[in-house]
């Protein structure tokens, strides 16, 4: 494996701790895989960018899937899934997923996860967009994020794990072979630990979550910023199918205007019977699939595109007014108090919904086990690409993905004794090769990516986004070249120029990719090309910070060699 050399500007660590595994991210997967390692014996330290309980988890309405009704099987769920990743999933991760997921399923219950049960004690199961069975396990209505959230937070402390919150990660620390020996990070504010520092771990898992926040509007957190993505790269691993943005069709539309994270509409809504028409009424969907507004999210939110192109509109409406009030307060009390929050009854009225950016498909490449291409890495969640999703998530995958992923990490590192390595850093560079975009640069990218990396995308689209992308590249490393300064180290300026990472990557994929495929569209070339493109697009960072963008020669992952190499 070969490093980049490249970090983030920002101070020397000030402090330092040890561990035998330091776990980036507390969503579903982080706290799953920390909970995991902790009870394998492994000294675990969870380090998150908020508080403990502010990821994306959280904000997840509709449910966690797995094959747990009756007459459900793992192959249905399976196929379901395959269909999907229009040709992309990697089969035999998809398998994993499928068979363990159950089981997984029921030892997050067994953690204190409580699932919103039928009349006769058993869960009780919807059905989603993709799925042709009822097999979404979803808690207290449509807050099911916010439930295994609790969960997990409170087994964490229970367990007295060691946590640093409110920590932004800059950049993973190896030795000089080029392994794995732990993370700086930078701590907000007051407590036991200030300013920038360092876990020292021979194990590094990132479970940093998406990168919503390259576009103007989405679903995703403030803190969603693609860091463990960008901090990936600039460790010499690859990343892969980062082209696949997954833009949730149902977002509550706020203006043209609105920016920031943006209320979702689950798609269970849909699921329990809601209409998607137009101004006029017209269910516009019926006739486009054979599942109408229940057909996987790429379909839906073309159909409501197309719609809104066509009509000259901004947004289309949910219609779920035939609900009535007692099954919107019990069912989606969350979605019902955010739409009047803002001044719509869906009791009474149709919900203005467009798509805005959800879910990242793509990211690190990782194996069946969760490691990367760089020794002791691993990663799990939707900072990670293990193959499960494709070309396009099957809705609420994800949860369940974060599960299982991350039970099979804290297994390879106890199987593997990985933990036993006494972690020997190399001296942080002196002066860092990566400068700093000032904080504004943060909504010139995301106007930029939404303009042209968006639902809708075009090589002219997509050629000006690169040119813009590629200036605000230059003016930062010029202005470091010309009189070695650079933006002033901090939150913002870190978390600029991790999304300007991010983007640039997307971009230089999705103009690889010439074909429309899942939920990438390209409106210059419309149609599926399996002869050509069913095969992934693999990124990684040079030495001089230019991308090197490969396309694999089949529909296979390459294997992650360096770490199997790695005992």
């Amino acid at each position: 494996m070969t490093t980049t050399g490249i970090r983030l500007h920002a101070p020397a660590p000030g402090w330092s701790i040890d561990a035998d595994v330091v776990v980036v991210g507390s969503g579903v997967a982080g706290l799953t895989a920390a909970l995991r390692c902790e009870a394998a014996g492994l000294t675990t330290v969870v380090v998150t960018k908020a508080r403990l309980d502010d990821g994306s988890t959280r904000w997840a309405q509709g449910g966690i899937a797995a094959a747990l009704g009756e007459g459900d099987t793992p192959q249905q769920h399976l196929d379901d899934t395959l269909v999907a990743g229009a040709g992309l999933c990697d089969e035999e991760a998809v398998r994993i997923l499928v068979t363990e997921g159950p089981d997984a399923v029921r030892r997050l219950i067994a953690t204190g996860a409580q699932f919103d049960e039928s009349i006769d004690g058993g869960l009780e199961l919807t059905r989603e967009g993709g799925h042709h069975r009822r097999r979404i396990a979803h808690a207290g209505g449509d807050a099911t994020g916010a439930e295994i959230s609790r969960a997990l937070v409170e087994a964490v402390r229970a367990r007295g794990l060691r946590t640093i919150e409110n920590a932004l990660v800059l950049d993973l620390l190896t030795d000089a072979e080029g392994r794995t020996a732990g993370v700086t990070l930078h701590v907000m504010g007051e407590g036991q630990h200030d300013g920038v520092g360092a876990v020292h771990a021979p194990a590094v898992v990132l479970a940093t979550g998406g990168m919503g926040q390259v576009f103007s509007a989405t679903t995703n957190p403030a803190v969603s910023t693609g860091d463990g993505v960008a901090l990936a790269l600039r460790a010499g691993a690859e990343v892969s199918d980062l082209e696949f943005v997954q833009f949730h069709p149902t977002v509550l539309f706020l203006g043209p205007d609105a920016e920031g994270q943006q209320p979702l509409v689950s798609e269970a809504v849909r699921g329990e019977g809601a209409h998607l028409v137009d101004a006029d009424g017209v269910r516009f969907m019926l006739g486009q699939h054979e599942l109408a507004e229940l057909a996987p999210r790429d379909v839906v939110a073309k159909g409501i595109v197309r719609r809104m192109l066509d009509n000259d509109a901004e947004h289309m409406y949910l219609d779920a007014r035939h609900f009535g009030a007692e099954m919107w307060e019990h069912r989606f009390p969350t979605i019902l108090a955010a739409c009047r929050a803002h001044g719509i009854d869906p009791v009474t009225q149709p919900v203005p919904v467009a798509p805005a950016a959800h879910y990242a498909s793509g990211g690190v490449r990782t194996d069946s086990h969760g490691r990367t291409t760089v020794p002791g890495l691993y990663a799990c969640g939707e900072v990670a690409c293990t193959g499960v999703h494709g070309a396009n998530r099957l809705a609420s995958n994800s949860l369940l993905e974060g599960l299982v992923y991350a039970e099979r990490i804290a297994a390879d590192i106890a199987a593997t004794g990985l933990h036993t390595r006494v972690p020997q850093p190399l001296p942080t560079a002196e002066r860092p090769a990566h400068p700093l975009l000032p904080p504004e640069a943060r909504f010139a990218i995301q106007r930029i990516m939404t303009r042209g990396a968006g639902v809708l995308r075009s090589e002219a689209s997509l050629a000006e986004a690169a040119d813009r992308l590629h200036r605000l590249h230059a003016d930062a490393r010029d202005a470091l070249d010309e009189n070695g300064k650079t933006a002033e180290p901090g939150v913002d300026t870190w978390e600029a120029t991790n999304l300007l990472c991010v983007a640039r990557v997307l971009v230089a994929a999705a103009r690889q990719r010439e074909e429309t495929r899942g939920c990438h569209w390209r409106e210059d070339r419309p149609e599926r090309d399996d002869t050509a493109w069913r095969r992934h697009i693999v990124v990684g960072l040079n030495p001089d910070r230019s991308l090197a963008v490969r396309t694999t020669d089949t529909t296979d992952f390459p294997p992650t060699l360096p770490q199997a190499q790695e005992q």
